[in-house]
């Protein structure tokens, strides 16, 4: 691949070129982030271009969401954010250019005329595609409904596709394609083709959905004379039955991950991971380490498979390697400072859930964990134990609680050192097991060290109180 870019005169230019009609696409995230690695990768320039020529669906929320999710990503770009819709006077020069050369002509077909066309074609058994029969009319713009080029090619086009190679296409099969409605409003095609020779684009590294485009450009590139850019396919992101990746499996944009509590950097890896294999088996690598190994080289020409349950993982290694004033941070930016309460609370909790944490959203289910449930004496009672043992049990510990200071409740392992030996001696279940469901209220929950460290004094003691009148009640 080096080899190969060293041949290439330009240097490496790359782009991402969203449409503001949506949220940032998880397919749209990772196509950003293989041009952002390529670029990196060789000392090039990472751009961001919106393409808001489709006035009737961009919107400028839309446009704040890509931008704010690429930056939130690490995907920062070198220039940009360019709009197609500062961008009309340079379009309309081009299209002159093209009909000064009679390259370009006006079509005044309707519609209806155009999809009566289709059908007679489909039924006959011939390709859909325009026939030219406004190529040789002398129809004015105000007449005309669309500007088409000229197709003069009788052979295949072929370009090499860095990932996928030789691709042929046969123009006969594309005719005279549409590429503007009028000199003011370019279309898709027509408007990428300026962008990309204006902003000097050496690779379009792009999704597989584009390759239907690609001869289509390639026709505007030649009639306007414009070297061709390096193009790379990237295979598609599939949901887990394999079909394209869609809102019945899983969420589809950035935001939605975001708003879940995934990490950025979980993310990034997973998604490096969406089509590309690392040099080595280590998966979970940071972006310098992915920008380090990313070669187009890697990228497989399958479609990769959306896996959630591999995301949590990463997600969950991720929060693992956070301190817990970080967590704190994250947490407060997703939901809120109001909703983490008191902020040494909140990072007791955190030390302590932090292992069972996939998402920051748990961090409420694990915040949860410490309101006592309302419980039945059963839950007090270890094995075989019986309820007396227990009660016994329950008392000493609470007498030995009430020594302790408030403050050396802050210490977790003084809270250990200090209760072990009399569990050690009495039986570590028979001991901790009630203690802890007397705390939590719960069969599952965390340890009893870690309930009283992040409850304190007080609320422990109030809390072993009453699983003792739970207790008086069942021995008395």
């Amino acid at each position: 691949m080096f080899n190969k870019l060293k041949n290439f005169i330009r240097p490496v230019r790359v782009r991402i070129a969203p449409s503001p009609t949506g949220n940032l696409h998880i397919g749209t995230a990772r196509t950003a982030l293989f041009n952002w690695l390529f670029a990196k990768k060789y000392g090039g320039k990472f751009i961001l271009r919106i393409e808001d020529t489709d006035l009737e669906r961009s919107r400028p929320e839309f446009e704040k969401d890509i931008i704010n999710g690429l930056r939130w990503l690490g995907l920062e770009w070198d220039e940009g954010p360019y709009r197609q819709s500062e961008r009309l006077d340079t379009y309309e020069k081009y299209l002159k250019k093209l009909f000064k050369e009679d390259k370009a002509y006006y079509c005044s077909c309707s519609k209806e005329s155009l999809e009566k066309e289709r059908q007679r074609q489909m039924q006959e058994g011939k390709p859909t595609i325009y026939e030219g029969a406004c190529r040789n009319k002398k129809i004015s713009a105000e007449q005309s409904q669309l500007i088409r080029i000229k197709n003069s090619f009788t052979e295949p086009i072929v370009f090499n596709d860095l990932i996928r190679g030789d691709i042929s296409f046969d123009m006969k099969l594309i005719g005279d394609i549409a590429i503007a409605k009028n000199l003011r409003t370019p279309l898709y095609n027509f408007a990428v083709v300026i962008d990309d020779f204006e902003m000097k684009i050496s690779h379009v590294i792009r999704g597989e959905d584009h390759i239907a485009n690609t001869p289509k450009q390639i026709l505007i590139q030649q009639a306007l004379g414009f070297p061709r850019p390096k193009y790379a396919h990237l295979p598609l992101i599939l949901d887990p039955d394999r079909s394209k990746m869609s809102k019945r499996f899983s969420a589809t944009s950035v935001q939605e991950y975001r708003d879940q509590g995934y990490l950025p950097e979980a993310l990034v890896n997973f998604m490096a991971l969406l089509g590309w294999h690392p040099t080595t088996d280590i998966e979970k690598l940071l972006l310098a380490e992915i920008m380090e190994q990313f070669s187009l080289e890697r990228i497989q020409k399958g479609g990769a498979v959306f896996d959630i349950q591999k995301l949590n993982w990463f997600n969950a290694e991720y929060i693992k390697e956070k301190t817990p004033e970080e967590l704190l941070a994250a947490i407060a930016s997703l939901f809120g400072k109001e909703t983490i309460g008191d902020p040494a609370v909140a990072i007791k909790i955190i030390t302590v859930g932090k292992p069972r944490m996939n998402t920051l959203r748990d961090f409420r289910e694990i915040r949860n964990s410490f309101t006592l449930k309302e419980y039945d004496r059963s839950l007090l009672i270890w094995k075989n134990t019986p309820a007396e043992k227990i009660k016994e049990n329950l008392l000493k510990t609470n007498e030995m609680l009430r020594q302790l200071l408030v403050k050396e409740f802050n210490d977790l392992k003084n809270l250990e050192r200090y209760l072990m030996p009399f569990a050690d001696s009495n039986g570590r279940g028979e001991v901790l097991w009630p203690l802890r469901a007397a705390i939590s209220g719960r069969d599952k929950s965390p340890g009893p060290f870690e309930l009283m460290w992040i409850l304190g004094k007080e609320e422990t003691l109030a809390r072993l109180e009453k699983a003792i009148q739970k207790l008086n009640s069942d021995v008395e």
